[in-house]
């Protein structure tokens, strides 16, 4: 086959994936797809699973100072929970041919991401309030439209973590909520969480469209259904509402509600820390990263373990089989 046939015949089936994208097609793992699809979705599940584990280390710091027995078994079910998330996640980059060491790999070598929000430190038991309310109602936001996301594997496992993400978005709330109608103190205590993580929380959604590298072919591709901006102004405009039936204030002055729009108008979003932070150089990426890094080398003999035991089972199946 020569080149040009060669490039014909890939852009008739460009052009169909594109038609089967187009018609609301789910794509499933054994289909036809454009390499930088594939590429594209692993980048993503993988950034996005990898964010779920490395985001249950500031949480379960807290599990054994959490002030109630009640308070240290919701918390860790929640713990639990994102451990959950996480391998439903590395399960469906499996299915595009990703291995869970490579992609593990490429997270301690830096080239994979995480989410920022992550990179900061969870200093008082609010925190844990403002984690719940904020970092999982913008995960919420964003991972609603995943369901409808065109790659299968990948929709079908955001169902059940949108159903857990919203327990936990709840759990969370509840706490700020309780801290807010509290005394003086525990009050001004959720108000700071509130002012540490609001920022960070918006920085979530990612770059503006037009400099998001990623997000038009996700777009025309629907593994992204709405934009990055689009998002961030949802969340803006259910967490407003949110702080004031609690009594807390959004810590931005620039915040107003635009009539004409129908929307929140709000601050500039400070980039320079977003950049500084995702590339490595935030409060806490270092230790994120080096306690990763820890617990995988610590659980090699499991794995090891495993495989072996997998071994015996295949020989001693070969061998009644023959």
């Amino acid at each position: 086959m020569t080149t040009e046939h060669h490039e014909q015949d890939l852009a008739a089936l460009e052009q169909r994936f594109q038609a089967r994208i187009d018609a609301e097609e789910k794509i499933e793992p054994k289909d036809w797809m454009p390499e930088k699809y594939r590429q594209n979705l692993i980048r993503q599940i993988s950034q996005h699973a990898h964010s779920e584990v490395i985001g249950m280390q500031p949480e379960g710091n807290w599990i054994t100072r959490a002030p109630s027995l009640h308070r240290k078994c919701i918390l860790l079910a929640k713990v639990q929970d994102e451990g959950g998330h996480g391998l439903y996640l590395y399960s469906a980059a499996e299915t595009l041919g990703a291995s869970r060491e490579e992609m593990n790999q490429a997270l301690h070598d830096g080239r994979a991401k995480y989410a920022s929000i992550f990179n900061y430190p969870a200093l008082t038991w609010a925190d844990i309030g403002a984690i719940g309310w904020l970092v999982d109602g913008a995960a919420i936001v964003n991972q609603v439209s995943l369901q409808r996301t065109s790659y299968g594997p990948y929709a079908r496992g955001m169902v059940r973590i949108c159903k857990e993400e919203s327990f936990h978005q709840r759990q969370g709330y509840h706490i700020m909520m309780t801290l807010a109608r509290g005394t003086a103190e525990q009050k001004a205590m959720a108000q700071d969480s509130l002012n540490r993580f609001w920022w960070p929380s918006l920085m979530m959604f990612g770059p503006h469209d037009a400099e998001s590298a990623h997000s038009a072919q996700s777009m025309k591709w629907k593994i992204k259904r709405q934009s990055n901006d689009e998002l961030r102004q949802k969340f803006v405009d259910q967490s407003v509402k949110q702080a004031e039936v609690i009594g807390l204030s959004i810590p931005d002055p620039d915040l107003q509600w635009n009539e004409q729009r129908g929307h929140y108008d709000f601050g500039d979003i400070d980039w320079e820390e977003f950049n500084r932070v995702i590339n490595g150089d935030g409060p806490c990426n270092r230790q994120r990263l080096a306690h990763h890094v820890k617990a995988h080398e610590e659980g090699q003999w499991v794995r090891d373990a495993i495989s072996a035991h997998e071994a015996k089972k295949r020989q001693r199946n070969d061998r009644q089989a023959a």
